[in-house]
């Protein structure tokens, strides 16, 4: 009997554990809203992998571990930092309680600007085939501070997004869209933009 119900408390253990294991590294989001169209629909499901964008600040280790004396104010991305172009779940900095979702144009040290309705990135237009209208309103050139993110709905006009509010700040970043599922017939990796995409040089 007591093996019987030692069994059971270890079975549930390892089920809570690898719950809580996946909650770590994988999210679920639900669209909300036209803004991301026509590259996602408002009501479909995906996941998030939160894994991806797991960083590390220097500052943070000089105090764990003061003899290591690494340089200071750096943030390292073991598994990959973000890119250009990734579909990015964050946390909206007005309102921390709700998330958000958009793409990456501009990273930490771009100059970014939106005129003509195209958007430039260190004075390079471009090659945005995903968006669902070219933009009709200006961005004045703006540079992305350190450790942030310059982001853009793909229904670039029906959008709030940091041509309104500004920029993601790193520690507000969830982690990528990886895979939508839902509904089936819209199953597939999420809409991020290849790594062969017209990447602007000049950070």
């Amino acid at each position: 009997m007591k093996s019987a119900v030692k069994e059971v408390l270890e079975t549930i253990l390892l089920t809570l554990l690898i719950f809580f294991a996946v909650r770590m590294v994988v999210q679920n989001f639900r669209v909300e809203g036209s803004s991301m169209e026509p590259s996602l629909h408002s009501g479909q499901y995906l996941l998030v992998n939160k894994a991806v964008y797991f960083n590390v600040d220097t500052d943070d280790i000089n105090r764990l571990l003061p003899f290591l004396q690494l340089p200071a104010n750096q943030v390292f991305f073991p598994l990959g930092s973000p890119q250009r172009g990734d579909v990015v779940v964050f946390r909206y900095p007005d309102d921390p309680s709700r998330d958000f979702i958009k793409r990456i144009i501009g990273l930490p040290g771009d100059m970014v600007e939106v005129k003509g309705g195209y958007v430039y990135v260190n004075g390079v237009r471009v090659d945005e085939p995903y968006i669902y209208e070219r933009p009709n309103y200006p961005v004045a050139p703006e540079k992305v501070p350190p450790e942030s993110y310059f982001v853009l709905g793909d229904n670039r006009n029906n959008s709030h997004d940091s041509h309104i509010w500004g920029m993601v700040p790193r520690q507000d970043l969830i982690g990528k869209a990886w895979v939508v599922y839902w509904p089936l017939d819209a199953w597939g990796l999420a809409p991020n933009y290849p790594a062969n995409a017209q990447q602007p040089a000049g950070r």
